[in-house]
């Protein structure tokens, strides 16, 4: 059984048209986010998307894996084995 870990993903959209297909993953992966929080930097047209989440590295990087071929979509993971 692989080890679980908790930490944090943060997606930055740089295009809204794909504010949908992102959201889309996200409930794909419901069972792996504890929470999410969003906010729209309006001044520069951009969201910032900060994921709270806790699985396998496995389950982690699938979810980060689907978000980084959006085309505008950047990701970046900090995880913690506890």
């Amino acid at each position: 059984m692989q080890e679980r870990k908790v930490g944090i993903v943060a997606i930055t959209v740089l295009n809204r048209e794909n504010y949908a297909r992102v959201n889309e993953i996200l409930h794909q992966f419901a069972d792996v986010i504890l929470g999410r929080m969003g906010l729209p930097v309006k001044e520069r047209q951009i969201s910032i998307i900060s994921v709270l989440v806790d699985g396998t590295t496995d389950e982690i990087g699938a979810l980060t894996g689907k978000l980084g071929q959006i085309d505008g979509v950047k990701v970046k993971a900090t995880l913690l084995k506890v």
